[in-house]
């Protein structure tokens, strides 16, 4: 793209016919050049100034001994790549080669990412292990008891493998009377994961349909690299693993080695051979077993003999068998005396019940209610005479009066009125209104008191 100058010739130099672009511009040309040039591509390198961001997009540099380039990995990229990235992990990547036109600079969209070599395979075996356990798949909960004593096996293996001649060695001996059922499959190889699904699978509808219903199913394969057991680390064998509707047995590899497998199934067994041993009882321990609680028993049941026939002994010894008469005739005169002693019980009972009875009866009558209304009445009249004499009324009938200020407050002094006061006297039959023209103490005579006639001027 052209800027709006462009083709004006001498203007700052620029010769005539010369092209000049935007930045922008620029920046988004080169980006399409490198992605039709280029594509998705792989590239191998270390990581180096590894961020997550708070978004959960991670930011890398891509680098190795001559260069470097910017990498980016999305949210949704970066939920399968391994759980541990990390500055100086060699990885792989595949992406798309791009610009970012904000900066100008050039960068790899990541889509996929794997550490490098043996590696990789690990980071995938983490991944997947962390993935299938946010689901459950390994949870305690899920597990399934096997059975103590089972009569039929299922082994999912390979039929020339020496772990299968170990197994069969193992039940052969340890319990011969246990009918084992191969599923051949690879357990190895690209074609190795489909054919044990596709077993287990198999073993899951025969089951459901009645057609074989195994106690227990083992999966197993001897020992090896990661490589050589990776097939019972397909997330397919996981899965059809927990789908299968019997209880299963891991034994994949050696003791050292783990597998997905191990975490799904119901048990994991160290080795091949271990898990035919923890799968059945061996038959010389269960016939011991089985020989010494017989011994146990008869020796419990002789014991028990022996205590019964003592304790007849003792029974046709005592006088109840001897002289039965003689007893009855003892067992006779205590429950006469029991008799007796229940009929003076009884007595003694209800005297004390009796007196009981005229003590409240007593007590009752001194709180008899028509008492209690006598003695009330007469203190009522008392109380009635006596609020008869101090009845206002008749107290004013006899030549008293009852004097009120013009509030109608009582007067009781002479220290409440000053002379010009207005004053209510209520004599019994009437009332008679009026103003105080003098005011006297106890102790003076009749007239106006000192200052009333100054009082009223000035009012």
């Amino acid at each position: 793209m052209r800027s709006a100058g462009a083709g004006r010739g001498r203007e700052g130099g620029i010769p005539e016919g010369a092209s000049v672009w935007t930045v922008g511009a620029l920046a988004r040309a080169t980006r399409e050049l490198l992605e039709a040039q280029f594509g998705a591509v792989w590239v191998r390198g270390e990581i180096s100034n590894f961020r997550r961001h708070g978004s959960g997009h991670c930011y890398f540099t891509l680098k190795d001994d001559r260069a470097q380039l910017p990498a980016v990995l999305f949210r949704g990229a970066a939920a399968n790549a391994p759980a541990e990235l990390r500055d100086g992990m060699a990885v792989l990547v595949f992406g798309e080669v791009t610009v970012y036109e904000a900066q100008g600079k050039c960068q790899i969209v990541v889509r996929r990412i794997v550490a490098h070599g043996a590696g990789a395979l690990q980071a995938r075996f983490e991944a997947m292990k962390r993935r299938l356990g946010e689901e459950g798949l390994f949870e305690a909960g899920r597990k399934r008891p096997l059975p103590e004593f089972p009569e039929v096996v299922a082994v999912v293996t390979s039929p020339t493998g020496a772990a299968l001649k170990d197994m069969l060695a193992v039940l052969g001996r340890r319990a011969p009377q246990v009918r084992v059922r191969i599923f051949p499959v690879r357990v190895q190889g690209d074609l190795a994961p489909g054919e044990i699904v596709a077993a287990l699978e198999t073993l899951g509808r025969w089951h459901r349909a009645g057609v074989f219903r195994p106690d227990v199913v083992i999966v197993a394969r001897g020992g090896g690299s990661l490589e050589d057991l990776w097939a019972f680390n397909e997330e397919a064998v996981a899965r059809a693993l927990a789908a299968c509707p019997v209880p299963t047995v891991s034994g994949v590899g050696h003791e050292v080695d783990f597998t997905i497998a191990d975490f799904v199934a119901d048990l994991r067994a160290p080795t091949p051979s271990a898990a035919a041993e923890l799968l059945v009882a061996d038959r010389v321990d269960l016939l011991s077993g089985v020989s010494g609680a017989w011994e146990r028993c008869c020796r419990a049941i002789r014991r028990t003999v022996e205590g019964a026939r003592e304790r007849v002994g003792r029974l046709v010894q005592s006088p109840a068998f001897r002289e039965p008469i003689r007893v009855v005739r003892m067992l006779e005169q205590r429950t006469d005396e029991l008799v007796d002693r229940s009929g003076r019980a009884l007595e003694h009972a209800l005297a004390v019940k009796r007196h009981g009875l005229e003590v409240a009866t007593a007590a009752l009558s001194e709180h008899a209610p028509a008492r209690a209304i006598a003695l009330l009445d007469s203190r009522l009249c008392g109380l009635a005479g006596r609020l008869e004499l101090l009845d206002p009324v008749r107290t004013i009938a006899r030549g008293f009066a009852v004097l009120q200020d013009a509030e109608g407050r009582i007067v009781r002094s002479v220290r409440g009125v000053r002379p010009g006061d207005a004053v209510v006297a209520r004599l019994a039959d009437g009332i008679l209104r009026g103003r105080v023209e003098g005011v006297e103490g106890s102790g003076g005579g009749l007239g106006t008191a000192p200052g009333a006639d100054s009082d009223r001027r000035g009012r």
